[in-house]
């Protein structure tokens, strides 16, 4: 899905004037005729990637919608234009929070550069504040903004959730960001920026699971050469998240149902318990209930972590969100791998919505990294994705074998080129099968029956987009022999 681009501007024609110069450019827009009314749909939650502000207006100006966004912590990378192009108001408008500034009227090019810039420089700073919330425990559902109607059914069971301490259970395929969620929950509740705790159950040696989770005094066992408070205590009075909770053995799944539900551990070797308070977070990439019937996970325990629970769609069930995904990827490797990359190309972002993603978003991550990695210019292509082109329909992939060598000792080849070739599904050649340019009529009657099929046999609208009359229609139909279905269709 395409970028948003608000325009508050109170001139008429200035509005119409830049909403088909960035419709023009592939980005979305919304209108907004005056400062208040911008400000108005910004303070509502409306999606919006860039502002284009007009600094002169009637009543609430430029100056005063961005310190109404500033006082109001809306983050939206903002670009003004006014006719008045001095150093002062220039300076006066980075000041206030303005990351560029065009002078009316601004040309097509110029426009199309400050846009891109906005979102890059917007896209990075966003991932920065959400890292940093990551790291203080008050990561938001803000932060999981998402454009797909499953994805928010999810978060808004996650909203009620976050509003007690109800144990959750989040169900998902491995990668689709169920420790997100589990942060997210915490975040926007009462244990806001308190511990958060995360085990991955299917990590720890089935030894060492009561120890880890529970903790143990000195001398408990050989090789306890100190005391550990373990998992549980550690996450007292904050958020305790265990990751594929099936992969616990039985012994341990007994001391955790105690734990649930007494409020309290026994570490190995201790004399007495140890009272927790913690909010419990659980998640699983397998179906518990299925284990429960085959004996692998005990029912009573299952009934103690499935109180609250909410599956998280796979990333192929969402493609709404991958683009955002990857513009924001790239911004925080491209920052951390000192690269300046300016986006995608559009055909990369075709391509990568495309794919399937069977590792969901960890595995999308992954390619942006590899993809910033091999990235010669400053946008990403579909020449740095040659293992999801090749699996894509409609685009062809040849990876050129090296040369076999006779000599033991021959050098290995210094680079190794992957050419990736695009092919449109839509496109018709100009070339027949001998080499020579097709003839016109051949041609047209090529288009023809692509339209009769893209627009299902409907008459008025083939005529309509091809620019020719219906009775020039019917008569070209009846020269390709095509006028029976035409007129079933229409």
């Amino acid at each position: 899905m395409s970028q948003t681009v608000l325009i508050v501007d109170d001139d008429p024609v200035q509005r119409r004037l830049l909403e088909a110069t960035v419709r023009r450019f592939g980005y979305a827009t919304i209108l907004a005729e005056s400062g208040a009314a911008g400000l108005a749909l910004l303070r509502a939650g409306e999606a919006v990637d860039v502002l284009i502000l007009d600094l002169m207006m009637p009543e609430l100006d430029g100056y005063g919608v961005l310190e109404a966004l500033r006082e109001a912590g809306i983050a939206v990378p903002t670009i003004v234009q006014t006719a008045n192009g001095s150093i002062e108001t220039v300076v006066n408008a980075m000041r206030a929070g303005a990351v560029d500034f065009v002078v009316k009227p601004v040309g097509a090019e110029r426009l199309q550069v400050s846009i891109k810039n906005a979102l890059r420089l917007g896209s990075l700073e966003n991932e920065v504040r959400r890292m940093r919330r990551r790291v203080d425990g008050t990561l938001s559902f803000r932060d999981l903004a998402t454009r797909s109607p499953d994805m928010a059914r999810v978060i808004r069971l996650a909203e009620r959730a976050a509003k007690s301490s109800i144990p959750v259970l989040i169900e998902g395929e491995s990668g689709v960001g169920k420790e997100v969620l589990a942060r997210a929950i915490q975040g926007s509740g009462e244990r806001k920026g308190r511990p958060f705790v995360t085990v991955n159950c299917g990590a720890i040696p089935e030894n060492l699971v009561e120890s880890t989770l529970f903790g143990h005094e000195k001398g408990a066992f050989t090789g306890a050469t100190e005391k550990h408070a373990g998992k549980f205590v550690e996450a007292s009075g904050g958020t305790l998240f265990l990751d594929e909770i099936g992969e616990l053995p039985q012994s341990a799944q007994v001391k955790l149902l105690r734990a649930i539900q007494e409020g309290e551990v026994d570490p190995v070797g201790a004399k007495r318990p140890v009272r927790v308070d913690i909010r419990l977070i659980t998640a699983t990439n397998r179906s518990l209930l299925d284990m429960v019937k085959e004996g692998r996970f005990r029912e009573d325990l299952y009934y103690r972590v499935n109180v609250f629970p909410m599956t998280l769609p796979p990333l192929r069930a969402r493609r709404e969100d991958i683009p955002e995904l990857a513009r924001s990827f790239l911004s925080r490797i491209a920052a951390e791998e000192g690269k300046r990359l300016r986006g995608l190309s559009a055909e990369a972002l075709s391509l990568i919505s495309h794919y399937d993603w069977p590792g969901n978003v960890r595995q999308l991550e992954n390619a942006m990294f590899r993809a910033v990695v091999l990235a010669d210019g400053d946008e990403l292509t579909v020449a740095e994705f040659p293992q999801i082109a090749h699996q894509v329909a409609g685009y062809d992939v040849r990876i050129p074998a090296a040369p076999p060598s006779s000599a033991p000792n021959a050098a290995a080849p210094v680079r190794e080129i992957v050419r990736v070739e695009v092919r449109d599904p839509h496109a018709t050649s100009l070339v027949d099968e001998a080499g020579e340019v097709k003839r016109l009529e051949s041609l047209e009657g090529e288009i023809i029956r692509f339209a009769l099929g893209h627009y299902r046999g409907h008459m008025s609208e083939v005529s309509r987009r091809l620019g020719i009359g219906r009775s020039t229609l019917y008569r070209k139909l009846k020269e390709l022999g095509l006028e029976e279905g035409a007129e079933e269709a229409a």
